[in-house]
């Protein structure tokens, strides 16, 4: 349910603010990935050096979290928020003219770190506004918004390739960060009120983070929320090969059928909100925990003999659990953050972040031409889910 603060609030416009302002990360990272090339070219380098922009963006993302969340609970939801977006919206410009690599990597890891107070402000914001049921739901609406950029982002990279150079996809994140800043500014109420502020020092910001880190009413659905993501993380890594190699799926259609496990995500979100209308958080959650589990035996028992249509069909359907775990978990884990919720909201960034880049890398150091490393990833996510909700659970 919404709290009266809700009621002055337009919720279509505050969907559409918070989504965007958790889009950040994939449209500054698969909207530039086919230019590696061109990048390396205009930089007299080669594309391992280009590809730490990346490595470092995902980390400026991870650290910056740390950062935001204090100054959200003690300055309120906006102002570390407007200043992130202008952080993020110069970067992005200021890159199409940067001389050096060294320079873009650096800029890149000022966008992340601009880019990343939206994450947490978002966070922090919902759970504020509504109870864990009602979070939920509105989690599961921004999702339907969210689910579209993994999918238009390296579409919409690949076009203004085949018409501009590779600053246009810049011009491109300044404009979006512009927009955002002005959404942000305009339309984005402030939820925090000044009574309920923390003019707190560093000793105050640790013991902050102590609090939540020992707050096992937090942690574990924290823990299952970010041990789910490492299954998506997983496929995002290991389905390159598998569809391309192992399948001989061209770069077009594997394209297609990235896409297609996105959509299927999307129509889970809002599957989520049906089901919420009828059942706690906590039980559509096991239920999604239970099923993931379940077809990711199948994937692990079936994977390697299975036909293209039938490993992306069980894929599909293994993945589709992540939006129902992802929001579930994160509005259980926020409904208990008390008075931290931005400093909470930051650990259950960093948390997703750093088991998902886990996943990503275990998918990579057992690779052995076969589909196993994937899907065993995607099995062993599930049941550590599975492990930290039933810990909590017992708690």
């Amino acid at each position: 349910m919404p709290s009266p603060a809700t009621t002055t609030i337009n919720s279509l416009s505050l969907t559409f603010i918070l989504a965007s302002l958790t889009a950040f990360a994939p449209l500054s990272t698969d909207m530039y990935l086919a230019s590696f090339s061109s990048l390396a070219e205009t930089f007299a380098t080669d594309e391992g050096r280009v590809q730490l922009s990346l490595s470092v963006f995902f980390f400026g993302l991870s650290a910056g979290q740390l950062i935001y969340g204090p100054l959200v609970d003690r300055f309120g939801r906006k102002p570390p928020l407007i200043a992130g977006l202008v952080i993020f919206t110069l970067s992005s410009a200021i890159i199409v003219v940067v001389p050096t690599v060294e320079g873009f990597i650096a800029l890149r890891l000022c966008q992340a770190l601009g880019g990343c107070a939206g994450m947490v402000v978002s966070r922090a914001v919902v759970a504020d506004l509504f109870d864990e049921r009602g979070s939920a739901r509105f989690l599961s609406q921004m999702m339907l918004i969210q689910g579209m950029a993994p999918i238009v982002a390296p579409l919409l990279g690949g076009y203004i390739l085949a018409v501009a150079p590779w600053e246009a996809i810049f011009v491109v994140l300044t404009l979006f960060g512009t927009g955002c800043l002005i959404a942000a500014w305009r339309g984005l109420p402030e939820t925090l009120s000044p009574e309920r502020r923390h003019a707190v020092g560093i000793g105050g910001i640790a013991r902050a983070f102590g609090e939540v880190l020992a707050n096992r009413e937090f942690m574990a659905p924290a823990l299952s929320g970010a041990s789910a993501a490492a299954c998506i993380f997983a496929f995002i890594t290991g389905s390159p090969f598998v569809y391309m190699h192992l399948h001989g799926v061209s770069q077009q259609h594997y394209g297609w059928l990235f896409g297609l496990n996105a959509c299927g995500m999307i129509v889970a979100s809002q599957v989520n909100r049906l089901l919420l209308r009828w059942f706690p958080a906590g039980k559509v959650m096991a239920g999604a925990l239970a099923f993931n589990v379940l077809m990711g035996i199948v994937l692990v028992t079936v994977a390697s003999d299975a036909p293209l249509p039938l490993l992306v069909a069980l894929l599909m359907l293994c993945l589709s659990t992540g939006p129902l775990i992802g929001a579930n978990s994160t509005a259980i884990a926020m409904s208990h953050a008390a008075a931290h919720r931005g400093t909470a909201s930051s650990v259950l960034g960093v948390m997703q972040f750093a088991v998902a880049s886990l996943a990503s890398a275990s998918v990579g150091l057992l690779h052995n031409g076969t589909v196993y490393p994937m899907v065993g990833i995607i099995l062993a996510g599930g049941l550590l889910a599975s492990l930290a909700y039933l810990m909590g659970r017992r708690a």
